[in-house]
């Protein structure tokens, strides 16, 4: 038996500990890691199943010139070449480089350093620039510093936990079992969230808000903490700055009613929440993409911040602003200086910095100022102003705003280099080199997590194909454009030794972040790094901040009018992630078990807005705004607010003939933080009506979607399902069917076709497709395509005598459905939701089911009574 591998999750900034044991080629059992900090042993449903996720399907795995395979050299050498001739003719600010939180530190760093002390420009920026960038812009102007000022301790110490644009439970949910596991023992929990999602549901109180009011709110709060003498004046006075006109400016307008009015929700509810912040000293406020993904993220941040210092909740224990992030390396980049607005190891561009960097990589330029953000950086390869750029780790044709726009600057860039562990990508489609990188299981390097928590990932798997570690691949292009000596890295620990030196070169204590330990220690050391946290537990324990002065900054701040629905665009879009999948599910959507709770990409409307717009629960509707439009499937949610609807991000054009919510969203950014506003789009929705409806299932994967109105892939074990519906004939359908021997049935008074292929004894595809019928349950159709003989009943969809029906699956983690647990509870009489985990097992393992199980529960007990 292999021996367990220690390494770290490769989806959320919470940065769980894996114990990973390979069972055969390219298999391995994941379980959690017990003595990592973070996790303690336990692992979401994405990090659970990372062991679907490990095979080499759809794997990029040779050098691509155009769409001819090519050798490394070739490819390398090409890239360094375009790039030397691009700077040559048209100057350093011609080129650039995307790169991705997926990227391990070492990666990151020798990307940040070849483009800002070699190249000599800093147009290097990440797609972290659209999840936490507001929130390092306001640390930045609090602290003087991008510290996060808490850690996962500290939820055990609140008394008080609040959740702002958060769905913890889904987005993080290991981190929602701590809170959870906090506030069983006493603790109070507030979401503030326009949905009521499922961390809202198990909430003391929550606040659905008006989206983009949390400015009001929070200044509201500072107000009341003033007005009811719970400011910390001796606080303010010997840590924090205060602007002389601060308090007069908050006063204006900030009152208990106005709040209430501009945030749209009762008075009395305002005044709970006022009522349980003032009564709870120990206090952490954790904030997310509600507040980050705003055209004021970097104010709404700011407000968040002034109401921990002005009530000196922050350097102790359970009483901190805590910014959550996305991506299990997001830290690790801002480390590093990944954004095009900071340098290197938390060094903006002042002189004396610039300076410093330079002499300590021994390199011939400097950047001499920021880059331009994502967006604008798009904008500028669209203009034409910048000729080459380098994508790495990420799919931004996908995940930018206004992704028409972004893909037709792509189409227009003289060189797109693109490297990915995936073959066929939306932004891949667009490269001119293509390179393939290392995937998580091959890796081997760090994360930092959200508490500033550095983590091993370590490989498990010799590299497949011609497959190559980011950071190397970048140093080859490096050493080919000239500079051998400062990318002389053979391995990993070389690039960490360096970026732990920078953190402390010519360091007196101005910066925090330090890694002087980790500088010293050889490559054993390196290989047996257990996790460790820089800046200790609590970074502003002694009162001193990151600034000239040593102060904390409160930053006025104040709320924008929020203007109100367009005739054309009545709705306000919203977008988010759902539960089980992650990104642009180039990873988990090869996991089937992942796919189960959410098969397709859903609208979310709440009836009334349903039954007012024509739309049906469960149809089509077109979503349209001002940059694009795209269809899903329609789901009325009664926790969405009127006038309100939301879209996840995950679907792409390879999974999708819909759900491209990139298309969607405003191109329009914070003015400080370059954060594009995901959050507040306005859009319209209209219904489409449809002649067929069906599913196609095969035993192999197709290169494209087909061509029909809505086409969208679902992973099952074994092959690929595409839940379909059209308007025209289904003839281009029915062409993806492999050959055969066919069986088919058909009900003209239904417009009902059923067709099954049958190749070498088993079941190869099945097309069923009705007009007003009905279509069968997927499952047992599913699992037929690894059945070792064909069932008589195949073409009914269904096995022979009475079929058990789990419903909907609930808890993915141990695949159990929504009819077995409400069985199961009337069945035992199971009166809470440890007795339903005691009982058959679900909400057990990562939690984020327990608000269903919690809902499902209060249902089947109310129709009992």
């Amino acid at each position: 038996m292999a021996e367990a591998v220690r390494t770290t999750c490769a989806y959320c900034g919470v940065g769980c500990g894996i114990s990973a044991t390979v069972t055969a080629e390219r298999e391995v059992r994941i379980e959690g890691d017990p003595d990592h900090p973070a996790n303690r042993g336990k692992l979401c449903s994405k990090g659970t199943h990372l062991g679907e996720t490990v095979g080499l399907e759809g794997r990029l795995l040779h050098p691509m010139i155009g769409k001819k395979r090519a050798s490394w050299d070739k490819a390398l050498d090409l890239v360094a070449k375009r790039f030397k001739e691009t700077i040559a003719r048209h100057g350093p600010g011609s080129v650039a480089f995307y790169v991705s939180g997926q990227l391990l530190t070492e990666d990151y760093y020798v990307a940040n350093k070849l483009m800002k002390g070699f190249i000599g420009t800093a147009n290097i920026d990440t797609n972290s620039r659209l999840c936490m960038s507001s929130a390092v812009a306001g640390h930045m102007r609090a602290f003087g510093e991008d510290i996060v000022p808490a850690t996962y301790d500290d939820l055990e110490a609140a008394d008080l936990i609040v959740l702002v644009g958060s769905n913890t439970a889904w987005c993080h949910p290991i981190v929602y079992q701590r809170i959870r596991a906090r506030c069983e023992a006493g603790a109070k929990l507030v979401v503030i969230d326009p949905r009521r999602t499922e961390t809202a549901e198990e909430a003391d109180l929550h606040l659905a808000i008006r989206p983009g009011s949390d400015v009001a709110l929070m200044n509201g709060l500072l107000q009341h903490c003033r007005e009811a003498g719970i400011v910390d004046e001796a606080y303010l006075a010997a840590h924090v700055a205060v602007p002389d006109d601060f308090w007069n400016e908050l006063g204006g307008g900030n009152d208990l009613w106005s709040v209430a009015r501009t945030c749209d929700v009762s008075a009395t509810d305002l005044r709970r929440f006022f009522d349980l912040f003032a009564a709870h000293p120990r206090t952490v406020t954790m904030f997310s993409q509600g507040i980050n993904q705003a055209t004021a993220g970097t104010d709404q941040v700011n407000a968040i911040l002034n109401l921990h210092l002005a009530t000196g909740r922050i350097g102790k224990p359970g009483a901190a602003p805590f910014s959550i992030t996305g991506q299990p390396n997001a830290m690790g980049g801002r480390e590093v200086g990944g954004l095009a607005t900071t340098l290197a190891a938390h060094m903006d561009f002042a002189p004396e910095n610039r300076a410093r960097v330079q002499r300590f990589w021994a390199a011939p330029t400097i950047a001499e100022k920021p880059g331009l953000k994502a967006v604008d950086m798009f904008r500028a390869i669209g203009e034409g102003r910048i000729k080459a750029v380098w994508v790495m780790a990420t799919n931004p044709a996908v995940s930018m705003p206004d992704a028409n726009r972004v893909r037709a600057a792509l189409a227009d860039c003289p060189f797109v280099v693109v490297s990915d562990v995936i073959e066929h990508t939306d932004t891949g489609a667009f490269a001119h080199v293509r390179l393939p990188a290392a995937a998580w299981g091959e890796k081997d390097g760090t994360v930092t997590n959200s508490d500033r928590m550095v983590s091993r990932q370590r490989a498990l798997f010799p590299l497949p194909g011609e497959a190559m570690p980011d950071w190397w691949i970048i140093k080859e292009v490096a050493r080919r454009m000239g500079w051998k000596t400062a990318f002389s890295y053979d391995r990993p620990a070389d690039i960490w030794r360096e970026h732990c030196r920078l953190s402390i070169y010519e360091n007196e204590g101005d910066r925090l972040f330090a890694l002087p330990g980790a500088a010293q220690g050889g490559n054993t050391a390196y290989d047996d790094m257990a996790p460790f946290r820089w800046g200790g537990a609590h970074p502003f324990a002694d009162g001193r901040f990151s600034t000239e002065d040593g102060r904390a900054r409160l930053v006025a701040v104040v709320q924008k009018d929020l203007p109100e629905p367009l005739a054309k665009w009545p709705l306000t879009l919203n977008t988010g992630r759902y539960r089980d999948q992650w990104h642009s599910m180039t990873r988990t959507g090869f996991a089937p078990k992942l796919a189960r709770h959410r098969e397709e990409p859903l609208v979310e409307v709440h009836p009334d807005d349903g039954a007012r717009l024509g739309l049906s629960d469960g149809g089509l509707a077109r979503v349209d705004t001002p940059q694009g439009d795209s269809i899903f499937r329609v789901a009325f949610h009664a926790g969405q607010r009127r006038g309100e609807a939301f879209v996840p991000i995950h679907w792409t054009d390879r999974t999708s003939s819909g759900g491209r919510t990139g298309l969607l969203s405003r191109p329009l950014v914070d003015p400080v933080s370059g954060q594009p506003g995901f959050k507040r789009t306005p859009a319209s929705i209209a219904a489409l009506a449809t002649k067929w409806r069906g599913f196609l299932l095969l035993a192999h994967e197709l290169d494209t979607h087909p061509k029909c109105l809505w086409a969208t892939r679902v992973a099952v074990p074994s092959g690929a399902l595409w839940e379909l519906a059209g308007n025209g004939d289904i003839t281009s359908v029915e062409a993806l069917l492999p050959r055969g021997e066919r069986i088919e049935a058909q009900d003209a008074a239904r417009g009902t076709r059923r067709i099954a292929v049958v190749a070498g004894g088993r079941l190869a595809a099945a097309l069923f497709v009705t007009e007003s019928g009905e279509l069968p349950p997927r499952d047992w159709l599913i699992a037929q395509l690894s059945a070792p003989e064909i069932a008589p009943t195949l073409l009914a969809g269904r096995a022979p005598g009475a079929q058990v029906d789990r419903g909907t699956i609930i808890c993915v983690c141990f695949d159990i459905g929504l009819k077995t647990i409400a069985a199961a509870i009337r069945e035992q009489a199971l009166a809470d939701v440890t007795a339903i985990g005691a009982a058959i097992g679900a909400g057990t393992n990562c939690g984020s089911c327990r608000p269903a199980l919690a809902r499902i529960l209060a249902e089947e007990t109310s129709d009992a009574a």
